[in-house]
């Protein structure tokens, strides 16, 4: 049995005296798997999202991902393991537009200590693979906002993360932008990538990823496995979750 690269056992976290943002959660993630945590705004999807990448603590339970108790991390300690163990791309791309896309996807790999040659060959690679090498000395502005989520995606792979999360990474696409990254996500997918994805956007979660987790009223509700289709397919058709589901036993 593989080690997951996720493992949340009954994690709750509470904001003032408000209702729990988060219940008793509990959600395992296994290296290579593709998962969606669904759910609508104040659902608790951000405060999960928060909790893996280190940016908030439990009130109870653990956090460990890929072999580190992120509970436990100070400010340090947290920095450090979001610049080692994880990638994050955002909705609004969170790029700094007085750089260069090449200065902006080889920023992270300066700050965790890679020689500079490395750090340059490992930007030219992903500017290439992702399809953008062209722009690596345009500014950020001058690009569509397609474009732009592909630098940030290029960022957040830059270090090798063991875990890419990714929060509404389409959501301030147009539709073909969307698309575009949606494929993208499933590209890093079957090459090995763990990903997780955290959205309202259903048809999203069909097209790039092979798990949803739906959460409401910070409690999880559902995780269902179904095959990942495209996203040209997830707008043209609907497919159920007991159809996903006979689907793929059936090919077992």
């Amino acid at each position: 049995m593989t080690v997951p690269v996720i493992e949340l056992c009954e994690v709750s976290r509470r904001y003032d005296d408000g209702p729990p943002a988060l219940h008793e959660a509990s959600l395992t993630v296994r290296p290579g798997e593709a998962v969606t945590i669904l759910g609508p705004s104040g659902s608790g999807k951000s405060t999960l999202l928060n909790l893996i990448a280190g940016l908030d603590r439990p009130d109870a339970g653990t956090v460990t991902v890929d072999g580190v108790r992120v509970d436990r991390l100070g400010e340090a300690g947290s920095a450090l393991y979001r610049r080692s163990r994880i990638g994050m791309v955002f909705q609004f791309f969170n790029l700094l537009d007085d750089l260069t896309v090449a200065d902006n996807v080889v920023l992270p790999a300066r700050l965790a200590g890679m020689a500079r040659g490395a750090a340059d060959r490992r930007t030219a690679e992903l500017l290439e693979v992702l399809g953008i090498g062209r722009h690596a000395r345009a500014y950020p502005g001058r690009l569509s906002g397609g474009e732009r989520q592909r630098v940030a995606v290029a960022r957040a792979l830059m270090n090798r993360p063991a875990l890419l999360l990714a929060d509404e990474p389409t959501g301030a696409l147009d539709t073909a932008a969307g698309q575009g990254v949606s494929r993208l996500l499933t590209d890093l997918n079957a090459e090995g990538q763990t990903i997780v994805v955290v959205t309202h956007d259903l048809a999203l979660a069909r097209s790039c990823t092979n798990r949803t987790v739906r959460i409401a009223d910070g409690r999880i509700t559902d995780d269902v496995r179904s095959g990942a289709v495209t996203p040209e397919a997830a707008t043209s058709q609907e497919t159920t979750t007991s159809e996903a589901v006979t689907s793929q036993e059936a090919a077992r």
